[in-house]
């Protein structure tokens, strides 16, 4: 049984994730702030519209975070 051929990876590994073409860290590095932004802004939405559910996630958060062992 032969192992088949894997094709080769490509040569910048963030082409592989939908980097646009010539991008520079600096845009990559302002695209993923933005990213990261808009993740904290629709979490604190979730977190105001479901208020019950937000509780529980925050007491399980800091359960996880009494339980960890540095």
């Amino acid at each position: 049984m032969s192992v088949p051929e894997l094709p080769e990876p490509p040569e910048r590994p963030d082409r592989a994730y939908g980097a646009p073409e010539g991008e520079t860290e600096a845009e990559r590095r302002r695209r993923r702030s933005r990213f990261l932004r808009e993740l904290a802004e629709a979490r604190a939405l979730r977190d105001r519209v479901q208020p019950r559910r937000a509780k529980a996630a925050r007491l399980r958060h800091a359960m996880r975070m009494r339980t960890f062992r540095w």
